[in-house]
């Protein structure tokens, strides 16, 4: 099995135990249902799983229509972000079992778009793989030719965690993948020119560039802290920003780009000379007061910000096409 191969197995097969409680304005019975015990896929969203799970209680629900939704410690969860990236954005300590609240009934709508189950949650992941599309081709005609009976298809092997299924559907995509560090110093007794995932590469081997599909998710904190353990818990997503910004994935010969160059890109505001970066101290020992990145997590891994870019985006992309990236700073002081 080729490395990347198996790293996307590993994605795939990458999950999360959840403890799903009932609320307890919601319980109709006595005594209370115990908590319901989950194993969510991390690529998976949490609509999927209310078919596992309303079962569990519904000799304890009242009667009444339903409007199911999930919360973390009083925070609604947003259903169209993948289960493994709330946990990521949500948990800077990790918590196994992850403690969840099931509600059916008062959907907050000031702070959840509607979700009808699995129909929102597939509209949502074609919707995404098309905006992907556009981003590293120019357009989404691949995704838009393809039948409906593939894209079902490319739907359930998401919605059942079937890789195989899912690679076999890969080359209607024409997606590509970007020439990672790693193949290319194997590769070079054959420089062989490739289009693929958007990028461009010149018979010299000059510069090549691509476009990567990023949903960055920012959680700035007020307070430096020595553990993830003191990280003070979320109360409002008014805490987080949210940004749907393409990386340009720029490549000269000589040189590799980085997530760190990719961060710089995606947060000037926390890079370079304009701010300190997580483990790295001013020369003189003065005390830094613009922001810093404490931690950049993708698919549950807490990356080292000097690996290369290209690994990251072969390897870690969700199967929407979309590079995930939680990010943990401290703002700046003033």
């Amino acid at each position: 099995m080729a490395a990347n191969e198996e790293a996307m197995k590993y994605v795939w097969e990458g999950a999360i135990p959840l403890q799903i409680h009932l609320h307890k304005s919601e319980v109709a019975s006595h005594p209370a249902p115990p908590p319901a015990l989950v194993l969510a896929p991390r690529i998976g969203y949490l609509p999927l799983l209310v078919p596992l799970i309303k079962p569990y209680f519904k000799d304890s629900l009242p009667p009444g229509e339903d409007s199911i939704w999930f919360d973390y410690k009083g925070v609604p969860l947003k259903w169209y972000i993948p289960t493994g990236v709330l946990f990521d954005l949500l948990c800077a300590e990790s918590e196994r079992p992850w403690n969840l609240t099931i509600h059916f009934r008062g959907y907050p709508s000031n702070v959840l778009i509607p979700c009808e189950g699995e129909d929102s949650a597939k509209w949502n992941f074609v919707n995404s793989l098309k905006e992907a599309a556009y981003i590293i081709n120019g357009n989404c005609k691949n995704v838009m030719n393809m039948s409906q009976s593939d894209q079902e298809d490319l739907w359930t092997s998401v919605m059942n965690g079937d890789l195989d299924a899912y690679t076999r559907l890969l080359p209607k995509l024409k997606m590509g993948n970007i020439e990672d560090e790693f193949s290319r110093k194997e590769s070079l007794s054959s420089p062989v020119s490739r289009q693929g995932g958007g990028t461009e590469i010149d018979v010299a081997g000059q510069v090549k560039t691509a476009r990567i599909p990023v949903r960055l998710y920012v959680r700035s904190v007020s307070q430096n802290f020595e553990n993830l353990e003191d990280v003070p818990e979320i109360d409002t997503w008014d805490e987080i920003s949210y940004m749907n910004r393409p990386v340009e994935f720029l490549k000269e010969k000589g040189k590799c780009f980085t997530l760190r160059d990719a961060m710089e890109s995606l947060l000037p505001e926390y890079s370079g000379d304009r701010a300190q970066t997580s483990g790295e101290e001013e020369a003189d020992g003065s005390q830094e007061t613009r922001g810093e990145i404490k931690l950049v997590r993708i698919q549950g891994i807490e990356l080292k910000l000097e690996i290369p870019f290209s690994w990251v985006v072969n390897n870690l992309m969700n199967p929407e096409f979309y590079l995930h990236i939680s990010v943990l700073v401290i703002g700046p002081q003033r």
